[in-house]
């Protein structure tokens, strides 16, 4: 049983009663991106927290998480939206053709990959020419309650492989050959920076 299989019943809760602003805003900007017709793949969707925000305004949503745990909480939001369906699988191999998705959104995962780079590729692949990869990441404000909540989520064993402030998240995209990248902040005790793609 992975880490975030035994976080999952708490996560929600966890989320909401630290950063609920956040936790509740990102999904509210992640939708602004998102168009009627559009047929998106979310990875990484853990407990549904963005994804209610996507389903009611995409055409089909597959809701996509390795942990099982996970899945079976975003089950339980999502169950009332027939146009979803979720699906385990990994981000960084993902058995999707290429240009499957009009819109790929990928959220709080990359700062805790062994290898992000892997993960932006199999987006970007799995995502149309023309259509968009969205990634909200958690960033660190530097602040004290920012430093001590990384460190308590470190302690349920979450291995943070990256830390990204607001310049290292913005450098991580220009180094991966997306210099255009957008960035919007949701401001909060934890802020995410919502970075959006253009793929070419």
């Amino acid at each position: 049983m992975s880490v975030w299989d035994k976080f999952s019943r708490i996560y929600d809760v966890a989320e909401t009663l630290y950063n609920g602003k956040v936790f509740n805003g990102t999904g509210e900007v992640v939708a602004r991106y998102i168009d009627p017709d559009d047929r998106v793949l979310e990875c990484a969707c853990g407990t549904g927290a963005i994804s209610v925000s996507i389903a009611p305004v995409c055409r089909e949503l597959t809701a996509a998480d390795l942990s099982t745990g996970m899945l079976r909480q975003a089950d339980k939001k999502l169950r009332g939206f027939s146009n979803v369906r979720l699906r385990r699988a990994d981000i960084t191999n993902l058995k999707c053709p290429d240009g499957s998705f009009d819109k790929v959104v990928a959220g709080n995962v990359i700062h805790l990959l062994d290898d992000p780079g892997k993960a932006l590729s199999e987006l970007l692949r799995v995502c149309r020419p023309g259509g968009r990869v969205i990634i909200p990441t958690y960033i660190n404000n530097s602040s004290r309650s920012s430093k001590a909540a990384v460190s308590v989520i470190r302690r349920f064993g979450v291995d943070f492989k990256e830390d990204f402030d607001l310049a290292s998240y913005r450098q991580f995209f220009e180094d991966m050959g997306c210099p255009a990248a957008e960035i919007r902040v949701v401001q909060g005790r934890m802020p995410c920076a919502v970075a959006v793609i253009d793929k070419q």
